[in-house]
Order: C-alpha cells, then sequence, then structure tokens
C-alpha cells in the first residue's frame, strides 16, 4: 500500500446503501492503510480493483467489545472499487484473497465481518461457503460475523 493508493481508496463514494462504507480523507485513515496491514490488488494492467487487510484491522471495534472475536480465525477485511461491485466481480476477487491469505496457515477458519444490511455480500459470502455465526450492534449498525471452516 503506498500513500498515492491509499489516496485514491479514500476517494472512493459508494451509493447508498453502500455509503457506510465511504471512508473520511484524513492523515488518519492513510496512515491506517499504509501502516496496518492493508493490501492493494490490481488487475493485469495495474489498474486497481480493490484490497484487503487482515488481523485487527478487519474487526470492528464494537465486535471485540461484544466479545465477536474470541475464537481463534484469521479475520478478513475487502473493499472493491465502487464501480466493480454488483457486478459479478466479488467471488474472483474475495477468492483470490483467501487463497493469499492460506499462506499464513493452511487449515485456516476464516471470519468476515459484515454489514447485517448487505444482503449482496452476505450472498457472496454463503456462495464462498461461509455461514452466519454470530450478531452485534455498534451505536449506529448491526453486524454478522460468518466463518468459513
Amino acid at each position: 500500500m503506498t500513500k498515492v493508493i491509499a489516496t485514491d481508496i479514500l476517494s472512493w463514494k459508494y451509493d447508498p446503501p453502500y455509503d457506510l462504507y465511504n471512508n473520511d480523507f484524513t492523515d488518519g485513515a492513510i496512515s491506517e492503510l499504509m501502516n496496518e496491514g492493508y493490501i492493494a490488488v490490481e488487475d493485469e494492467s495495474g489498474a486497481l480493483i480493490g484490497f484487503y487487510c487482515s488481523g485487527h484491522s478487519a474487526q470492528v471495534p464494537a465486535g471485540r467489545g461484544a466479545g465477536a472475536y474470541t475464537e481463534p480465525a484469521i479475520d478478513v477485511g475487502v473493499g472493491m472499487h465502487p464501480e466493480l461491485t454488483g457486478k459479478g466481480n466479488g467471488s474472483l476477487f474475495l477468492s483470490f484473497v483467501l487463497n493469499e491469505l492460506k499462506t499464513l496457515s493452511s487449515d485456516s477458519i476464516f471470519r468476515l465481518t459484515v454489514a447485517k444490511f448487505n444482503k449482496r455480500a452476505m450472498k457472496l459470502y454463503e456462495n464462498l461457503g461461509f455461514k452466519k455465526t454470530y450478531e452485534f450492534k455498534s451505536d449506529t449498525n448491526e453486524f454478522i460475523i460468518m466463518l468459513k471452516w
């Protein structure tokens, strides 16, 4: 992740109801993308198509307080360019990310946290073998934990 790529990602704007995923453009946000294990994903031509992170960076803080992340698993966070979402690109993108993360452990359990309203993402995750296991709330949203064994 470079500063140029982080700046690009922070400029992405998703249409409602997915605007929950819009980011504020701050020095702290740039620093987080550059220093917290975020990985940029580019296509064969070098165009930025998305990013992913794992571990602590992929967790929702309210979920930590609710005990959602007590079991061992590789937490996965993903973001795809808004122009590519909702067009059937998610399966290939997430499969690529999971294959990359499998290098951390061959018998890994993967864990995703998804906003409860995001039925489109949940359908994708279920199609790739994830199962809903836990729900929690933040001050403003509800979330679902999904696991893949």
